[in-house]
Order: structure tokens, then sequence, then C-alpha cells
């Protein structure tokens, strides 16, 4: 049975998929909000990161992450008053945010304020349990991936062009690392829904994998 609530596309995927990029694009093409959950996580590691805090001190950061004043508007995030947008894209925050993605609590508090985004005319939301978790009942869910060597290559080239230093060799070890550690944390783990629609994008472009999504959401509006 359809929901009567606004149509979500939900798009999972490791570390470096392309999925924001894709997400972001497919929300354009369909003029549907846009989700970059990861931002979020992002964002409270940064926020912990600043203020000393241990990253495996879940109650403290669960504080943290109850008080963050975090929004998102003329296409950059900002963390209270200031533009954070290249700051939450550090090597350093990447990593520290897997950390506090594995604490329940911090997931917990993070819940309502993604469920939140839903509104008309559609959303599109990329991370890790959008499928699984935030937005099970969404209208197509897609797993999106690729080797972990073509990641790695997307990651430095991406870091490289913000005039930040970068080491392959470190790169993919991280890549390797964090998959690892989202495939298997307690609450909320990486994984592909049963539902969802496999997309490797090791060989795409991003306008080639934006049209594979685009073309699997109007097959999932035309099914019974």
């Amino acid at each position: 049975m359809k929901s009567n609530r606004p149509p979500v596309i939900a798009i999972d995927g490791p570390s470096a998929s392309g999925k924001g990029t894709v997400a972001q694009e497919v929300a354009r093409a369909l003029k549907f909000h846009h989700l970059d959950s990861g931002a979020l996580y992002r964002l409270v590691a940064l926020a912990t990161i600043e203020a000393g805090i241990d990253l495996e001190s879940e109650l403290r950061v669960y504080n943290i992450t109850l008080n963050i004043k975090a929004s998102f508007h003329s296409g950059a995030t900002w963390l209270g008053t200031r533009d954070v947008t290249d700051s939450i894209r550090t090597e350093a925050v990447s990593a520290a945010a897997s950390k506090v993605a594995a604490l329940p609590k911090v997931r917990e508090a993070l819940l309502g304020r993604q469920r939140a985004f839903r509104q008309p005319p559609g959303l599109v939301a990329d991370g890790r349990d959008m499928g699984s978790v935030v937005f099970p009942d969404a209208a197509l869910k897609v797993f999106l991936t690729a080797t972990p060597e073509e990641r790695a290559q997307r990651r430095y080239k991406q870091l490289m062009e913000k005039g930040m230093s970068a080491n392959m060799a470190l790169l993919l070890q991280d890549i390797h690392e964090r998959d690892a550690r989202d495939s298997v944390r307690a609450v909320a783990p990486l994984q592909k829904c049963a539902d969802a629609v496999e997309i490797d994008t090791t060989a795409m472009t991003v306008a080639e994998a934006v049209s594979k999504v685009l073309a699997q959401y109007a097959q999932a509006l035309r099914a019974p």
C-alpha cells in the first residue's frame, strides 16, 4: 500500500561511493529536498573535537548532539554562525564522524532531526542507514557502491581540489577501516536492505549514476 506521506528516495552506501553527489543531483532533477545525513554526524564530530571531548565518551557526545546548532542553507553547512562546509570534510573529522556515528545515543538524538527533512514534494536522503532505519518505508531504496580503490581515488581527487594534502595509501587504508567499522557497529550498521537496488558506480560517471537512480524511481512509481 502506497504511503500518503511525501516520497523518499533513500541512497545508502559506503564512504566515498558517490552517494552524496548523486543524491544532490537526483534531488535537483526531481525538485525534492536533500538530506546529507553524514553532514550531521560530521558536525557532531567537529563540535566534539573542538570541545576537547573524548569521541568515545557517549554521554558527553550525546549532550553535544542535543545542543548542536546545525543548519544548511545557501549551499553551505553551518555550525552556529560559522560556515564549516570545508572543515567537516577533512580526514580528521571524517574519521571522527565514523566513531561518533557508532554511539547509540547519538544516533537516537539525530533520528528525529533527520526524519524532519521529509517535506513535500519529496526527499532524497543519503547515508548509511537511510533505508534500513530512518526511512524504512522509502519509495525507493538504493545501495550505491564502488571498489575501495575507486573510492580512495575519488576521495584523493576531492581533497586535492580543495587544496588539502592527501596520501593515496593512507586513504585506501582508511576506506577499508571505515567500511569494517561501519559494517560491524552494534546500532544501524551499514548494510544493503533486502529491497534495495544495488548500483556499482565504479565505472560510471555521475550523470550515468543519476540517470540509473531516476530510472529506478520511475519504475518504482509504476509498481502496483
